[in-house]
Order: structure tokens, then C-alpha cells, then sequence
């Protein structure tokens, strides 16, 4: 008897061996040391479909190319090391290939020579579901195209290529153009051929060494290895444009949509498989916004802006949270005695070591993104509670006007935001200026008249900012129940030197006084201004000539020391 390294046991004869292997279960292969076969078992014949005589053949030669490697490896690592080794592969059969898990050990050969065993166990059933269920995970179900996960791997290995080889490539993100319509209009089953279709028809415009893959919704990508230039890379886009504006037939629909392109290259535009995502994502949005049906290659210079708004929103969140806006206030003053009257809250905001940001960058941004709801809310009660302390200081009447952002005006609960901030101040509503801009009456006048009548209700004033830079049409100062004027500082600045400022101003002013209403001029910023504004009968003064605008501590001393006026200061000093 004949014991092999793995314990099992060979009679010792030939007829033994044959009989022995006629009963296996498993195909069994005995082989030399170099992987020729010497005896085969039935099973093994029966597994392969009766191939022939095998008898002689590697074990190797049974299986497809790119298999032969791993089990002449495992052959090898068999003799070398004395221990039975297991490897998966394919062996071929007559009509297809099969997968099977491969036990090698060493035992002796009826005649006493060193050889292997090779026992393979069909697994095909288990390593097609093995496989079904790796294809699941890596693909999408509804295009069979790779998914976001194997996406994410394909560009790694092509970042891990092009540092290896110098050379590098480029990411298409695409979206498609009006699917949302068809969709919509059309329904799901409509949609989903579509995306089918389309993820068809933009595989075939692409080699086989580029990768496809759909990310989610109407949106693929691309990864085009040695693609750099923008030359080589809109050629590439064109032709997936082209094919997408073609008609596509579906369930007696001809529909029609179209495809925008954004593409980002490595290095160039980003080191790593999230930047160039992004950056091609963010030229693919550009395309769509400038005309769609086309690409943009991302430029740096361009799309930079684009990912500071980005970032500067984010920290526009935890700012609210943190408390990192606050309130200055600038004097109101008498345009003849230059007493202070009122005061004007300005909403500010500084980054912490970063230090201060402009309000003309997030207070747009905050309009746009719903936060100037918060944030106007929380500026018109500080602003009503400061006015009080003001007040106190100064053993007087004062007034606060505070600017209303259109989307403050047309919220629903504007109206309760005022009241909140009257009855926690204590303040009167004629004590409280709103300012608002032309846009906000001539958007939705029928809206703006109801809340005005509502506001004005309450004692609150209000004054149109800007004006004479908006709307041509003053029908609304009869319409509306307006109290003041605030002459824009771009009419200010280069008084009394330009004619056509000093004949803006001076129509202003007397279309004021006639009305009856009081006027502000914005930006004066010299003596010669004040003087000239003084004359012509503007009311009331706001700039850096008269008052900065301070913090509260600054403006409460200076209340309590007695200063009833503000003291004017060149531009430039504080």
C-alpha cells in the first residue's frame, strides 16, 4: 500500500489503482512530477464530456489559457515544498468549460516513483452564482454597465497606471439632456428603456479598453486611458454626442433627448479618484447651463470660484451655529445739525482665522440657499433689542432700520418675525425702519401691497434702499405706503462735481418733498457732499464722513457721553 503526504492510501498494485479510481466520486488525475497524466478516473472522462485520451496530456493542456498558468503553479508549488496545495480553475469539455477546485498532493506511484495527485471537485454551479453575485455588486442592474463601486476601481488602477507609466487620462462624466421630461411625461418602464438604450449606443462610441460605467439616475461615466488632450477628448465627446442626439424609438414614441459633457484629466485636475469626479461633474453642469449638447473640459482658473461657493455655504451653516454673525451700526444723522436720529444694523460676519467676509459675497448666498431667513430673523430682534439700549444711552428717541432680503419679505411667517421682535424690545413699530428695493413691489405688486398694508399697520415704517437704480416705473410711491427715500451712493460719490448726479439728486429730493416723504442720502463721504445734499433739502445723512458703522459698546459711549452729534471724520480714519 502506497500512503500519500495528505494520508491517502493507493493499493498497491495497478488493477488496484484502476479499480480504486473507477469508484472515486471526483475526477481524479494521477500525475508526475511534471504534471503529465498517467491515470485518470472514469468520473474525470465523464466530466470532460469523453475528450478523448488524455493519457499523456498535461493537466495544464485541459485547461483554457488563461488558467494553464495557475495550475502549473500549484504543480510546482506541490514538489517544492511536500504540502498538497488546492487551486480553482477551468478545465475544458466538450462543449463548454467547467470550474473545478483542484486538491494536489504527493504520493508514491505503484512502481515507487514520486507523483501527484490532482482531485477536482466540479464547483461550476457554485462559481457561477459566486460570480452572478460579484456581477450585482459591481454592476448596474438596469444597464448592465459597471456601477459606482467598480467605477471607483477602475479609476484607481488607472491612477496606479498612469504613475507607472508617465502618461496620463481623462474622466467624462455625461448627463443626459430633457430624460427628466420623458420621464416625467412618459413614465419609469419608458425611462428605464431609454437608459438602457442609451447606455448602449454611448458603449459603442468607446474602445474596449475605456470604461463605462452609469452612476446613478441619467448619469455616466468614462474613463478614457492616453486621453489628455482637449483635442482627443472632445473628439471622443462629439461622437457620444452625436450618437445621443439621434431619435430612439421606444413603445411607438420617437423621443429625443441629447447628452452635456464635462471632462477632467490626471494629473491636471486632480491627483485622485474624488477630485477628478468632482471637477468633471462641476464642467459637466457648466455645459448644461451654457447651452447643453456640448463639452466643457474643466478649467481651474474658471471652476475654482464655483468650489469656494461651495465651500463658503458650508461654512455659512456652522456659522449660524457657532454665532459667528453679528451686528454693526451706522449713524443716521441730520443733514444740517448732524444729530444722530437713527441708526442702520449691518449685518457682518467673521471667520474665525480666517477673519472677515464681505456681505457682498454671503448675503446673495444666503438668500440663495434659505438662510437669510434665520439669519433676517435673528438680525431684526438684536437689531430692535440694541435700538432699546441705544435709546436708554442716549435719554431719547431713536430709531433702527434694518435691510429685508426679497425672500424675508415673501415668507409666510414675515409678519409674526416682526412681532416677535417688537414684543421682545419693547419697542414701538415707529421706531423701526424696514428697508426694502424696487425688485420686492415690482416682482409680485398685488403681494407686496398686502404686506405693506400689514407692516404699515403695525406702526412700522418703510423705505425703499437704492433707489433709482431699479425700476424706472414711480407709479408704486403712490400705490405703496412708503415713508422714505434712500438715494443710492452710486448718485452720491462724485457730487458736486457731476452734473448728472447733482440733476439726479435734485429731482429726487424735490419728488420727495413733494410726496412728503423723508430722504436718506447713502456714501457721503465729504464735507463738500453734505454741504451740497444739505442744500438742496436732503433730511437725513449716512456714510463715512458722519459715523462708521461700530459696534454697539462703541456707539453706546459715545451716546453716553453727551455726544448728540456725530462727529465727522475723513475717509479713512475711524
Amino acid at each position: 500500500m502506497f500512503i500519500g503526504s495528505n494520508g491517502f492510501a493507493l493499493a498497491g498494485s495497478k488493477e488496484s489503482l484502476d479499480s480504486l479510481l473507477e469508484a472515486a466520486g471526483d475526477a481524479v488525475f494521477c500525475l508526475d512530477e511534471k504534471g503529465k497524466i498517467l491515470h485518470v478516473s472514469r468520473r474525470a472522462l465523464e466530466s470532460l464530456g469523453a475528450v478523448g485520451n488524455i493519457v499523456g496530456w498535461t493537466l495544464s493542456e485541459l485547461a483554457p489559457l488563461s488558467d494553464r498558468l495557475v495550475i502549473n503553479l500549484a504543480i510546482t508549488q506541490a514538489v517544492e515544498s511536500g504540502r498538497p496545495g488546492k487551486v480553482n480553475a477551468r478545465l475544458n469539455t466538450r462543449r463548454s468549460t467547467l470550474w473545478f477546485e483542484l486538491q494536489i498532493t504527493n504520493y508514491q506511484t505503484p512502481d515507487g516513483k514520486p507523483g501527484l495527485l490532482a482531485i477536482g471537485r466540479d464547483i461550476s454551479v457554485q462559481q457561477d452564482t459566486e460570480e452572478r453575485l460579484r456581477h450585482m455588486a459591481t454592476h448596474d442592474a438596469l444597464t448592465g454597465l459597471p456601477n459606482r463601486s467598480l467605477l471607483s476601481d477602475r479609476l484607481h488602477m488607472a491612477i496606479a497606471q498612469a504613475k507607472r507609466t508617465g502618461r496620463g487620462f481623462s474622466v467624462l462624466a455625461l448627463d443626459l439632456d430633457r430624460f427628466k421630461k420623458v420621464n416625467d411625461a412618459l413614465g419609469h418602464m419608458v425611462g428605464d428603456t431609454l437608459l438602457r438604450m442609451a447606455g448602449e449606443r454611448l458603449r459603442e462610441t468607446l474602445r474596449n479598453v475605456d470604461t463605462l460605467a452609469r452612476v446613478g439616475g441619467d448619469e455616466f461615466v468614462a474613463i478614457l486611458p492616453s486621453a489628455v488632450s482637449e483635442a482627443e477628448i472632445q473628439t471622443v465627446a462629439k461622437r457620444m454626442i452625436s450618437h445621443m442626439q439621434l431619435p430612439f424609438e421606444i413603445q411607438g414614441h420617437t423621443l429625443y433627448v441629447g447628452a452635456s459633457i464635462g471632462a477632467a484629466t490626471y494629473p491636471d485636475h486632480g491627483d485622485d479618484d474624488v477630485k477628478l469626479l468632482s471637477h468633471a461633474d462641476t464642467a459637466m453642469c457648466h455645459a448644461k447651463e451654457t447651452g447643453k449638447a456640448r463639452c466643457v473640459v474643466y478649467n481651474p482658473q474658471k471652476f475654482n470660484q464655483q468650489e469656494f461657493d461651495v465651500s463658503m455655504e458650508a461654512a455659512m451653516f456652522d456659522a449660524v451655529r457657532n454665532g459667528e454673525f453679528f451686528l454693526h451700526y451706522q449713524p443716521i444723522v441730520d443733514a444740517v445739525t448732524c444729530e444722530v436720529l437713527g441708526y442702520e444694523a449691518l449685518m457682518r460676519w467673521m471667520r474665525p482665522e480666517l477673519g472677515p467676509v464681505s456681505p457682498s459675497q454671503f448675503i446673495p448666498m444666503a438668500e440663495s440657499n434659505g438662510l437669510i431667513n434665520l439669519l433676517g430673523a435673528w438680525a431684526l430682534r438684536s437689531a430692535c433689542m440694541q435700538l432699546k439700549r441705544f435709546q436708554e444711552a442716549a435719554g431719547r428717541p431713536l430709531y433702527v432700520s434694518v435691510n429685508v432680503s426679497p425672500r424675508q419679505f415673501r415668507n409666510e411667517h414675515f409678519l409674526g418675525v416682526i412681532d416677535n421682535a417688537l414684543k421682545s424690545s419693547g419697542i414701538v413699530g415707529a421706531e423701526l425702519l424696514l428697508e426694502i428695493t424696487e425688485g420686492i413691489l415690482m416682482s409680485d405688486p398685488e403681494h407686496a401691497e398686502a404686506m405693506l398694508n400689514q407692516i404699515s399697520a403695525r406702526g412700522v415704517k418703510i423705505a425703499i434702499d437704492d433707489f433709482g437704480t431699479g425700476y424706472s416705473s414711480l407709479a408704486y410711491l403712490k400705490r405703496f405706503p412708503i415713508s422714505t427715500l434712500k438715494i443710492d451712493r452710486a448718485f452720491v460719490q462724485d457730487l458736486p462735481a457731476s452734473v448728472k448726479d447733482a440733476a439726479i439728486c435734485n429731482v429726487v429730493l424735490s419728488l420727495a418733498s413733494h410726496l412728503n416723504l423723508t430722504t436718506v442720502a447713502e456714501g457721503v463721504e465729504n464735507a463738500e457732499q453734505l454741504a451740497f445734499l444739505s442744500r438742496q433739502g436732503c433730511n437725513l445723512i449716512q456714510g463715512y464722513y458722519t459715523g462708521r458703522p461700530m459696534m454697539p459698546d462703541a456707539a453706546i459711549a459715545l451716546l453716553r457721553a453727551g455726544a448728540n452729534a456725530a462727529a465727522p471724520v475723513p475717509v479713512g480714519q475711524n
